[in-house]
């Protein structure tokens, strides 16, 4: 498919960088060489994401000619934006990025600050102009910022939360996307780790015709499977559509997307992590929650002063601070068994 006015030639099915981080390096690359075996052909990471570009970029050697490369870094300031493209640059390897993205601008006001005169936008430019970067994007979980930049002109790329449980962007952005000729690619299509059927989730997406599909994938069962899916029959069936249906009424509102706007917490809680730790003892290994930076994290909730700060920056407005209650409760449970 043709990534909106960037003019590049992706594979409908992306590779998204977060979940690479946890298997052993050996089995990461192999994963990833075996991605590009089957033809995907767009790989998207992000300086935040601990050790993802440095393990893509060691998976791209000998393949950099095939594959679409796109971050994420920084948009709080030029300095901090020509900062974080070439640390980008070094992790990876490459001479240069095919797409680079603003990563989660969070509001309206950050938006424009990004856009301003003397903002972050023009570093962007100015490294279009050399030639570090080929092309524009940004990331983002606001509708409202989304709307805003796709309208804007200045971007070729959206990223945004989209799959049949949130289901937020299809009315207009996608659309709105299309219209503009601005790439749209699809963030957590399986929820954030919240749908489990690779079937339904790429089939709900490849309905749209200008959406890049970019689940996570840590084994290669998990590759195979995705492409297993996009190559084959694309239309949804009537039982399929009940299961959806079902899935997302089961799902309700009541889960974590992992957007951080609820962070920083005033008092030291790790809010993003406690809100999420029943799905992060379904993707990584349990000997590594139970102790390590994870158990620290977790520690933080008692830190909590119910003060409910969280909850009113929280743009799906969950109960933060029962959540927050609830999986401590299930994490000593976990330890305990362990």
């Amino acid at each position: 498919m043709r990534l909106g006015r960037t003019g590049l030639m992706v594979s409908k099915l992306g590779f998204g960088g977060i979940p690479i981080q946890r298997p052993p390096l050996d089995s990461a690359i192999r994963v990833m060489h075996r991605a590009f075996e089957l033809g995907i052909n767009f790989v998207d990471t992000s300086i935040a994401y601990g050790d993802s570009e440095i393990r893509i970029g060691q998976a791209l050697k000998g393949h950099r000619g095939k594959v679409h490369v796109a971050t994420k870094g920084s948009w709080s300031s030029q300095e901090a934006t020509r900062r974080t493209m070439k640390e980008s640059l070094k992790r990876l390897e490459v001479d240069y990025i095919d797409l680079w993205q603003f990563h989660n601008i969070r509001d309206i006001p950050a938006f424009e600050a990004v856009v301003a005169p003397g903002g972050a936008f023009e570093a962007a430019q100015e490294a279009l102009e050399s030639g570090i970067i080929k092309h524009l994007g940004f990331s983002t979980h606001n509708i409202d910022v989304a709307i805003r930049g796709v309208e804007s002109g200045l971007f070729e790329t959206v990223m945004y939360p989209f799959d049949f449980i949130a289901r937020e962007a299809q009315e207009k952005l996608i659309p709105l996307a299309e219209k503009h000729d601005v790439g749209f690619i699809s963030m957590k299509p399986f929820a954030g780790g919240n749908i489990w059927d690779a079937n339904l989730a790429l089939k709900f997406l490849l309905q749209y015709s200008n959406v890049l599909l970019l689940p996570g994938m840590e084994r290669v069962s998990e590759v195979e499977e995705n492409i297993g899916v996009v190559d084959g029959i694309w239309e949804i069936n009537v039982e399929e559509r009940k299961r959806m249906d079902e899935i997302r009424s089961n799902m309700g509102s009541r889960f974590c997307r992992q957007c951080m706007y609820c962070m920083p917490c005033p008092f030291g809680v790790e809010i993003w992590l406690l809100t999420y730790m029943k799905n992060l003892y379904r993707l990584w290994p349990k000997e590594q929650i139970v102790s390590g930076r994870f158990d620290d994290a977790a520690k933080t909730g008692a830190l909590c002063t119910k003060c409910g700060l969280c909850e009113t920056r929280c743009p799906y407005g969950l109960p933060i601070r029962e959540m927050i209650d609830e999986n401590m409760l299930y994490h000593e449970q976990m330890k305990r068994e362990n």
